[in-house]
């Protein structure tokens, strides 16, 4: 018998194959840069700002700064290990191939469009996906303070290991999103979980709350 299709889509994230990467030119971190092919180790700035840069086929290793400015930028095939960030600002972005290990303050990208992204071993204290569109992404042994998912749109996105400690889905659409590997602490917009997936202890975990929501009285 053909094996039973199994009820969740999981992300597709494609692999990063780097071809030789060139070292970076601090002078090329500019607005509207376009870098390509080239990699950025061991910096400490005070500020980093690419508004608008075209990024591809780039690494940035071990890069501690103040902050960051990314609004408008694209990036394609982009790792970012061991990165130590307080503020990224980074809305209306588009992520595609991305990879990203780091510990962030705060990390502002409402109305971005992220697909094949995996942030791996990451702590980020608040995390605003609000009006985004995720297709594709993972988050994998993580801690997430705030994930404010208000009104995006998000089609198989999975957590392993993580935990969150505020999750907010008002108005969001989900499709394939996987919460079965999330510790959750707290959840806003429980009447729009529809496109979910939980495992039996969450539900009981979040029966309560439900019940909160729609006014049900339980009593033995």
């Amino acid at each position: 018998m053909p094996s039973a299709r199994p009820s969740v889509n999981a992300p597709q994230i494609d692999s990063i194959r780097f071809g030789r990467l060139e070292d970076g030119d601090l002078a090329h971190l500019t607005e509207n840069a376009d870098l390509e092919g080239v990699r950025y180790a061991d910096l400490t700035l005070r500020e980093l700002a690419l508004p608008g840069a075209a990024v591809s086929a780039t690494q940035f290793t071990r890069l501690n700064a103040d902050q960051v400015d990314l609004k408008g930028a694209r990036f394609s095939e982009v790792e970012l290990d061991q990165v130590h960030i307080p503020i990224v600002r980074a809305p209306r972005t588009v992520w595609r191939d991305v990879r990203v290990g780091a510990r962030v303050g705060g990390l502002e990208a409402y109305e971005a469009q992220w697909r094949s992204v995996h942030f791996a071993h990451c702590k980020i204290d608040y995390l605003n996906l609000r009006g985004a569109e995720l297709v594709d992404v993972a988050f994998t042994d993580c801690v997430i303070g705030e994930l404010d998912l208000l009104s995006a749109v998000v089609r198989r996105v999975e957590f392993k290991n993580v935990r969150i400690a505020s999750l907010n889905v008002q108005h969001a659409k989900l499709e394939d999103f996987d919460l079965r590997g999330a510790n959750l602490e707290t959840i806003d917009g429980l009447m729009d979980l529809g496109g979910a997936t939980v495992d039996y202890q969450q539900l009981t975990q979040l029966a309560p709350l439900f019940a909160q929501q729609v006014g049900l009285s339980v009593e033995d």
